[in-house]
C-alpha cells in the first residue's frame, strides 16, 4: 500500500518562499563566512537541496499539466516543454553542494600569518 500524498496548501509554498526571502535579507548583511556555510548547506544538499527539489518539482508539474489538461494545445505544449528544459537546468545547480564544503574546508584551516 502506498502512504497517501499530503497536498500543501498555497499558504505552505508561500511559508517556504518567504524563508527564502528572508534569507536573502540577511546574507544581504554581508554577515561572515561561518554564518553563511550553515545556511547554505541544507539549502543546496546534493540529495534534498533547492536546486534538486524545484527540478523536481517543475518535472513533476509538466508531467501533471501533460496527462491532465484538455485539450491539448501549442499554449500546453509549449509550456510543457518550458517546465521540463527549466528542470534540467536548475539540476545542473546541484553541484553547487561541492562548492559549499571546499569553502567550508578551506575557511576551517587556519591562515597563516605573515610577520
Amino acid at each position: 500500500m502506498t502512504t497517501p500524498v499530503t497536498v500543501p496548501t498555497p499558504q505552505q509554498i508561500e511559508q517556504a518562499t518567504d524563508a527564502l526571502a528572508q534569507l536573502v535579507d540577511y546574507l544581504r548583511t554581508e554577515p561572515p563566512t561561518t554564518a553563511v556555510l550553515p545556511l547554505l548547506a541544507p539549502l543546496l544538499d546534493e540529495d534534498d537541496g533547492v536546486p534538486m527539489l524545484l527540478s523536481d518539482v517543475l518535472r513533476a508539474a509538466a508531467r501533471a499539466i501533460a496527462t491532465n489538461t484538455e485539450p491539448h494545445s501549442s499554449s500546453v505544449n509549449s509550456m510543457v516543454s518550458t517546465l521540463r528544459e527549466a528542470a534540467t537546468e536548475i539540476m545542473q545547480w546541484h553541484s553547487l553542494h561541492w562548492e559549499v564544503r571546499a569553502l567550508a574546508r578551506a575557511t576551517a584551516t587556519p591562515r597563516e600569518t605573515t610577520s
